[in-house]
């Protein structure tokens, strides 16, 4: 009989862990009833706790924090809701726009700032070299006829400017610019850009229009993501710190895998998914496991971590030893976490694409749930 451990992945505890070996237990042995599942759970001893009861974690506003105030964070939160739409504080002018007249001959509120921002001198553009190509493109906006009748000048042009510098912020942030300027910065070039469409010079209350307007808008999430940290921290920490305990003290949770490994009857597989694919892969390079003779990854991060130099156990170019077993290598094709091993491994690793017809991260845990997965493994066990 082949004895399949089963090493399981980051922020798995239980119950969820029992039911995760039911259920693989159940689908494995469908596919091969000479296989049985023995299960390595490594969670509860070597998985990531807050030790101190999450002493690390700061308050939230009105709390312990550090100049962290409602007023800033409104504030941090509306310009967040700009970099992810430029024309939101723009639209939120023109959907209270009411019906306006013009004299005959008098020129239309939107045609200044049109010209203006069609005119904008170079010398405004510097948060980007592309200032003046979002200019431009807001010149040609929609919402700006009904905006420019809703705000007066002095208003309409500090909207303008905010929408330029939430553009040019917002594409740096999509390109993950190494260096992004302060709020500070940031508010100095559009009282500068405001100016040069028109605006009074800075002095005033530099609230956004939103405040002003006394409308309201849609959270961004900053604030909400502070007052919660406890929480998040708390629901997140298993998975990210389990990675972070692993690459940092990794020798426990190996260990008890070789004891474990060393107490079953061979042939043995060694499975894991997500994490406990790097747990196995680490263990079988660092010491030789003469009765395991097949190695399966699901869903693994092993391939990149070796690839960026990060795989405790082995450092790209090296190659695999010879003692590690034959590899099988199962990724699908929409889990972002699923790395091939087969082009850094040639003619050692065996990659399968499966695919479960789930998004991301659905796609990480629907493995166990796919008939594909257990056919691939079941045909090599040995």
């Amino acid at each position: 009989m082949t004895t399949v451990v089963f090493i399981h992945g980051t922020g798995v505890r239980e119950p969820r862990f029992t039911e995760l070996h039911a259920r693989i237990a159940s689908g494995l042995g469908a596919v091969a009833p000479h296989a049985r599942v023995v299960p390595y759970y490594w969670g509860e001893a070597h998985g990531a706790t807050l030790a101190a009861g999450g002493a690390s974690v700061p308050e939230g506003p009105g709390g312990t924090s550090r100049g962290v105030g409602d007023e800033s964070e409104d504030e941090a939160e509306q310009w967040a809701r700009l970099y992810a739409d430029p024309q939101a504080e723009l639209a939120l002018a023109a959907a209270g726009a009411g019906a306006t007249v013009t004299a005959p001959g008098a020129e239309f509120p939107d045609e200044r700032p049109r010209r203006l921002l069609r005119q904008l001198d170079r010398k405004a553009a510097e948060l980007g070299p592309d200032v003046r190509e979002y200019a431009v493109a807001l010149a040609r906006s929609p919402l700006l006829a009904p905006a420019a009748a809703a705000l007066d000048p002095d208003e309409l042009a500090r909207v303008l400017a905010r929408s330029l510098a939430a553009a040019v912020i917002g594409a740096a942030l999509e390109s993950d610019a190494p260096v992004l300027c302060t709020g500070d910065a940031r508010d100095a070039a559009v009282d500068r850009i405001a100016e040069a469409l028109g605006a009074a010079p800075a002095g005033a209350d530099r609230g956004l229009l939103l405040r002003t307007l006394k409308r309201p808008v849609m959270k961004a999430g900053s604030r909400i993501a502070v007052r919660r940290r406890r929480a998040l921290t708390d629901a997140a920490h298993p998975a990210a710190g389990d990675i972070l305990r692993y690459l940092a003290r990794g020798e426990g949770v190996r260990r008890g895998l070789r004891d474990l490994t060393a107490a079953q009857q061979p042939p043995v597989v060694l499975l894991g998914h997500s994490l406990g694919g790097i747990i196995a892969l680490d263990t079988l390079v660092l010491d030789p496991q003469p009765g395991v003779e097949l190695l399966v990854t699901v869903g693994s991060q092993g391939p990149f971590l070796y690839e960026t130099g990060a795989l405790p156990s082995l450092a790209h170019p090296g190659p695999l030893p010879a003692h590690v077993p034959a590899w099988l290598n199962l990724y699908d094709v929409r889990d972002l976490l699923g790395y091939r091993g087969a082009p850094l491994f040639p003619g050692r690793v065996t990659d399968i694409a499966t695919d479960s017809r789930q998004p991301f991260p659905v796609a990480h845990s629907a493995y166990w749930d796919d008939p594909a997965v257990y056919r691939a493994v079941a045909a090599r066990l040995p």
